[in-house]
């Protein structure tokens, strides 16, 4: 069987001080998760700032080293990584490498180094590092409806899948689907495992049929006053033609 064209990577990026997803198919390769660090260190492509999304990590920082043993990925970055920026950023770099990496079903947490040497705490702001990190220790930087698939740019074919979670009232939001001159297409319901003040899990399939070969994935939960969209997510995305 012939080796597939393409990995598709999922970058976990910052918009509006929370965590956002990029989606992107790169070179087949057999070590993704390299490729995503590498990808996840040199920024959002244009159209992912677009869409919003930024980094935390300090420009220039390179992956000295990445190996994965049982469940934990130990990752050495270069000491740029350590540099500039107050609590918000040291700690929103952290959750980048954390998810990006743990997105991947054989890691669970992630060990960090600077410059070959393990971390106790990151930067002046002291972020503590001494114990592998899971995504446990970042609940705080997922916005309350957290899309991870479909991530901004991703090529979608119907039906497809939406998922994450969401910490909303009651666990429901909606899922608007629309072409790029935002001409709905499909509104679906979706319902979240649990409501807020937790945090529940949610995938729900959406078909659709279109022509347009781009479009916008909005999702919104509704606010119980007046109804006005609120949390509101875009995630731009490609329809596939095949």
């Amino acid at each position: 069987m012939a080796a597939p064209a393409e990995t598709t990577i999922r970058l976990y990026f910052v918009r509006d001080e929370k965590l956002g997803v990029a989606e992107r198919r790169v070179a087949h390769t057999t070590m993704p998760a390299t490729a995503a660090m590498k990808a996840l260190l040199a920024g959002p492509a244009a159209a992912e700032k677009a869409a919003g999304l930024a980094s935390a990590v300090p420009e220039g920082t390179k992956l000295l080293g990445l190996a994965i043993s049982g469940s934990t990925a130990r990752v050495d970055l270069s000491d740029t990584f350590a540099s500039g920026g107050g609590s918000l950023s040291m700690t929103a770099r952290v959750a980048q490498v954390v998810y990006t990496l743990t997105r991947f079903p054989a890691v669970r947490s992630v060990e960090f180094l600077v410059g070959g040497k393990p971390v106790e705490a990151l930067g002046g702001e002291g972020v503590p590092l001494a114990d592998a990190q899971s995504r446990a220790d970042w609940r705080s930087f997922e916005p309350a409806i957290f899309v991870e698939s479909p991530g901004v740019g991703a090529v979608v074919s119907s039906p497809f899948t939406i998922s994450g979670t969401a910490s909303v009232f009651e666990g429901t939001f909606q899922a608007r689907l629309v072409d790029s001159s935002e001409r709905r297409i499909v509104n679906v319901t979706v319902q979240a495992s649990r409501g807020a003040p937790g945090r529940g899990r949610f995938a729900k399939e959406i078909a659709y049929s279109t022509s347009a070969k781009r479009g916008v994935l909005i999702l919104y939960d509704q606010s119980m006053e007046d109804g006005s969209r609120q949390d509101e997510i875009r995630v731009p995305i490609s329809f596939s033609s095949d």
